[in-house]
C-alpha cells in the first residue's frame, strides 16, 4: 500500500478491498465496526472480518452464494437447519476474533 491509497481510504475516496480487511483490523487491534443487531449484519461482518467475497464465504459456510446474497441484502431467512449452521459457524469464530 501507498500514500495515495491511504490518503483516499482515509478521504472515503475509494475503499479498501475485501481482502485488506484482515490485516487492517490486525494493524488496528481491534474491530471498528458496529456490533450486529441482526443476522444481515452479523453476516456482513463476519465476512470482511474474514476478508473473503460472498463466494468464498458462502462454500466456507456451506451455503449457496445467492442464498448468501440474499440474506445479506435482508430478503429471506434461513430456514432452521440452516440457522443452526450459521450459529455453530459463528460460534466455533468466537474466539479471538475482534
Amino acid at each position: 500500500m501507498d500514500e495515495t491509497t491511504l490518503f483516499n481510504w482515509e478521504r472515503n475516496k475509494a475503499r479498501p478491498q475485501i481482502h485488506y480487511h484482515p490485516r487492517i483490523l490486525k494493524f488496528l487491534g481491534y474491530n471498528p465496526s458496529p456490533l450486529p443487531e441482526s443476522l444481515r449484519e452479523r453476516l456482513l461482518r463476519e465476512r470482511k472480518t474474514l476478508g473473503l467475497t460472498q463466494k468464498a464465504f458462502a462454500k466456507r459456510m456451506g451455503v449457496d452464494p445467492t442464498t448468501l446474497a440474499r440474506w445479506e441484502k435482508g430478503k429471506g431467512t434461513p430456514s432452521k437447519k440452516l440457522q443452526r449452521i450459521i450459529t455453530g459457524f459463528f460460534k466455533f469464530r468466537e474466539p479471538g476474533f475482534d
